[in-house]
């Protein structure tokens, strides 16, 4: 079992009726939920602490330091006019201690992680951090925990900010630091949300050495979904990550990019973390930092806090469902963000749409103006208390994830050396009917000698069933092959929503061992976990420690893919996006486009076989 470190915080703020969503509530319920759920009793508890002066001015200076220090002995005229220089934030007597507590319990799980004491780890603390500056408060956030936490690391790092808000302080904090690169999605619609920044858009790169370190995804209207969520990782996020190798992975686990959030108005459903997490987790070796950000819808927090967690306990991901495609702002967003990180890496050398020049929501706003009507999803500011009227927003629990009775089971030949923690079958069964049907009752992983007899008959057996098959001498460039398997293959088999993933790995494939790990690791939060392997001896090993939830190692920098992988990878790529959404990259024009070029190259074919 995959070990984890969570701490909870309790921070008491003021009773100003314009703080009546940043409340106390946030932390108990997500840790009552933790405990209903089993999965308290389930991590490691590590003791906090208060993070040191020296540690805060890792990110901030020290004349906000000592400004801060003093708001203990205010009073409560001296705290607002002391509150009204900043934006968005609501000092409190108490405040002080509290956000020390927040980032001294950050650093704590950072060291845990760093030390091999825990696997992985969450961090429910409040205040949260991400909006806070060098030198000022910012929308609810003193200090900027993820931002010291990533200084004090020392490390190449990763920051994912799923937060629906752009976290602007851990943007300036980094923006010409080529050892950080931070990725944030956030509510946007052309600079119209808070924090109305210029700078939270697409072509927000980074500066100087930082140039291209710094990954903006704005989303241009509300509603978004779990296809667009996935896509961004498919497209943008994982792509550039693999290339950049980092040795830590923070998340501003922000939930209020989760359904029912009054801030958000997105629609993502809480199970979709499950799978943001899984993804994630093949990155750094496993070290992985979730540290609580935004989330102010109490249900979906909870919710999607216990997701995050049983996803990084090693517990299989909830089957998606109902996947289709990105919606037109999305794949707009995405283009643009694409097109202007291409100058920066090779995964997306091959792009050819350009910024997208008139966004449709800008089409549709224009619209909607000269007909009179005021458009929806407005200028809303962070923490203005206000409610719309608007219907309630309902949806279904996410079903139980129980931890699996059997994690990893094995049918091969005696002699052949597994690690102890799998629970081995006799291999006369495999692959009978009955070993099928445990296979579908329980979360349970098979090794079998490859032989297509097996294969037919898994097949055969199952109605939807993902097969990954590597053949003799199939690939040795390790770039271009992530590259499939992150753009083509994983968008194919998300949609396509298997009830297995079959993986079958002949005889000197030419795949080393770390990228195998890599790919067994990706393709287990399909189907539940449910995967059969057909494998020869030399990669059982390895196999057996993927399926068990090892961490998969490290690819390292990944160099630029061979550019007539790439070019066959994009025609083959355009040829399905017309059957399959989660493969598309670029907006409705640009499809259009690729549809005419190819059925124009078709014709051309047939011309020529004729």
């Amino acid at each position: 079992m995959e070990n984890i470190y969570i701490f909870s915080t309790e921070v008491m703020w003021s009773g100003s009726p314009a703080c009546k969503i940043e409340v106390p509530e946030r932390l108990t319920v997500s840790h009552t939920a933790l405990q209903e759920e089993g999965l308290a009793e389930r991590c490691v508890s590590v003791p906090i602490r208060q993070a040191t002066d020296a540690e805060i001015l890792l990110a901030h200076s020290e004349e906000y330091l000592e400004a801060v220090k003093k708001t203990p002995h205010m009073s409560l005229d001296e705290l607002r006019t002391f509150t009204q220089q900043y934006g968005d934030v609501y000092f409190h007597p108490n405040i002080y201690h509290c956000a020390k507590l927040a980032i001294g319990a950050t650093l704590q799980l950072v060291d845990s992680v760093m030390t091999g004491k825990v696997r992985n780890g969450m961090a429910l603390v409040r205040p949260p951090g991400h909006h806070s500056q060098r030198s000022a408060a910012n929308g609810f956030c003193v200090f900027n925990n993820v931002a010291i936490a990533a200084h004090y690391a020392k490390k190449q790092v990763l920051i994912v900010d799923w937060d629906v808000h752009h976290g602007q302080g851990v943007q300036f904090a980094f923006e010409d630091d080529p050892s950080v690169l931070y990725f944030s999605w956030h509510r946007y619609e052309h600079q119209g949300f808070w924090p109305n920044l210029r700078e939270s858009d697409y072509d927000s790169v980074g500066k100087e050495k930082g140039s291209g370190f710094n990954i903006n995804v704005p989303w241009n209207k509300v509603g978004m979904e779990n296809s667009d969520y996935l896509s961004v990782f498919f497209h943008v996020l994982l792509p550039i990550a693999y290339e950049f190798s980092p040795d830590l992975v923070f998340v501003c686990a922000g939930f209020d990019s989760a359904i029912g959030d009054p801030e958000g108005h997105m629609c993502a459903t809480p199970d979709i973390f499950a799978h943001l997490t899984h993804l994630l987790k093949s990155l750094a070796g496993g070290k992985l930092c979730a540290v609580l950000e935004g989330g102010y819808n109490l249900t979906s927090l909870a919710q999607s806090v216990c997701q995050t967690v049983q996803t990084l306990l090693g517990d299989p991901a909830p089957q998606t469902s109902e996947l289709n495609g990105p919606c037109e702002s999305a794949l707009e967003s995405i283009q643009c963000v694409r097109s202007a990180h291409k100058p920066y890496w090779a995964c997306l050398k091959h792009t050819v749409a350009p910024p997208v020049s008139e966004p449709s929501t800008k089409r549709c706003k224009l619209a909607e103006k000269e007909e009179g009507v005021q458009a929806e999803g407005g200028q809303k500011e962070e923490g203005d208390g206000q409610k719309t009227e608007e219907e309630e927003v309902v949806w279904m629990k996410p079903p139980s994830r129980l931890a699996p009775p059997v994690h990893t089971e094995v049918a091969l030949p005696a002699d052949l050396e597994v690690p102890d923690r799998c629970d081995r079958v006799r291999s006369s069964l495999a692959p009978t009917l009955e070993i099928l049907q445990r296979l579908r009752s329980m979360y349970v992983m098979f090794y079998l000698t490859f032989n297509a007899q097996h294969l037919l008959c898994t097949v055969y057996y199952y109605s939807q069933c993902v097969c990954v098959c590597v053949p003799p001498q199939g690939c040795s460039d390790v770039a271009g092959l992530m590259q499939a398997v992150l753009c083509l293959l994983l968008p194919l088999a998300y949609e396509y929503d298997p009830g297995l993933v079959l993986l079958a790995r002949g005889p000197g494939s030419g795949v080393g061992k770390a990228a195998w790990a890599q790919i067994t690791s990706l393709l287990q939060g399909l189907a539940q976990g449910h995967t059969l392997a057909l494998l020869q001896e030399e990669a059982v090993g390895t196999t057996a420690a993927s399926l068990l939830g090892d961490p998969a190692p490290s690819l390292g920098p990944l160099g630029a893919p061979l550019p007539e992988d790439m070019e066959a990878m994009e025609r083959l790529r355009q040829r399905l996006q017309t059957h399959w959404g989660l493969l598309q990259n670029a907006g409705e024009q640009m499809i259009t486009a690729s549809k005419e070029t190819y059925s124009v190259t078709q014709m051309d074919n047939n011309i020529l076989e004729n």
